[in-house]
């Protein structure tokens, strides 16, 4: 009795007991931006994956990603879901970040602007709105923008006008000629007059947009907690892509919408874009390295490796998980 009483006792310190005697561990997570790039980790909580794998999960919605990072870097929270520049510009900054697995490593928003405006070329002179300055919707916008041969610097000028919402009304009282959007949005602007420009997706540039993220302390001293994380979110990937309906039911409880092409667009675009094995690559973030490298002697000397860790999701693979989740 005293040995199982002791053992209770060690359960309740990393998490609790659940009715069934099962021991959940605590975590934090932290999100930003009210976006379908977000679908993993809403799947992850609303339908019990973390709660499946072990975990008893905290997850928390921050306004954006700026913030987001000091959540994690004064251990408020042990996880955040985040883009490769927040994780770029934090260990380039010193921290200790590190990838462990993505959930979306393409860019797919898109570039939307007053229904005047016709061509890239025209963005030229024009301001755009992002969600703030420094955040993902910001470095996004610019990196797409000098791919498209506009440089954003020196030929636009970008503010921060808000949230989706506001975007749009920058847009709409004309404060800005052009914004990032992802879809239903784009659904939703051009049923009120404006235009979609350009689709980012069809450059098919790697860049982690959403990703987890944690610091490389945390895979050190608490690998299975990291592992039992990475498992609900390749989990909620699979749900993704086999669940249509309810996953759209999702997005759409999330993002307060029920328009029904909207929905059907986002989740055409999203689960093509969402991987099967979320290898966190160094390729999406030698994206941005390339990117910033010429005003950022730190990016120019950085080696894209050291920025994730593949070795959870190659444990992961090799273990004959996902080859069962998927049946194959």
């Amino acid at each position: 009795m005293r040995r199982i009483a002791a053992l209770s006792v060690s359960l309740m310190l990393c998490g609790y007991l659940t009715s069934d005697g099962s021991a959940q561990e605590r975590m934090r997570i932290a999100w930003a931006g009210s976006t379908p790039s977000n679908t993993p980790i809403w799947v992850a909580d609303q339908k019990g994956f973390f709660k499946k794998n072990g975990l008893s999960a905290e997850v928390i919605s921050i306004s954006a990603s700026t913030i987001v990072i000091q959540a994690l870097l004064t251990g408020e929270v042990d996880f955040i879901i985040a883009p490769s520049a927040t994780l770029v510009t934090s260990k380039l900054a010193g921290a200790d970040t590190v990838m462990v697995s993505t959930n979306l490593p393409l860019f797919i928003d898109h570039i939307v602007s007053l229904g005047s405006i016709t061509t890239v070329e025209q963005l030229k002179g024009k301001i755009g709105g992002v969600n703030r300055l420094g955040t993902t919707s910001d470095m996004t916008l610019r990196l797409a923008l000098r791919r498209l041969g506009v440089d954003p610097e020196k030929e636009t000028k970008i503010i921060a006008t808000g949230e989706n919402p506001q975007r749009l009304a920058a847009l709409a009282n004309n404060i800005t000629q052009f914004t990032l959007l992802g879809e239903p949005l784009v659904r939703e602007a051009e049923k009120l007059g404006f235009r979609d420009l350009y689709d980012i997706g069809a450059l098919k540039i790697p860049y982690h947009v959403n990703a987890v993220v944690t610091r490389e302390k945390t895979v050190k001293e608490r690998r299975p907690l990291v592992q039992k994380v990475v498992r609900a979110f390749t989990e909620s990937l699979h749900y993704i892509h086999t669940n249509k309906e309810d996953t759209k039911a999702l997005i759409g409880k999330n993002l307060k919408t029920k328009d029904p092409e909207g929905l059907e667009r986002a989740y055409k675009a999203y689960n093509a874009a969402f991987p099967e094995i979320p290898y966190p690559n160094a390729e999406g973030v030698k994206t941005l390295l390339d990117d910033i490298a010429p005003r950022d002697k730190k990016a120019a000397a950085a080696d894209p490796k050291i920025f994730v860790d593949m070795s959870v999701v190659q444990e992961l693979e090799a273990s004959g998980f996902i080859k069962q989740l998927y049946k194959r």
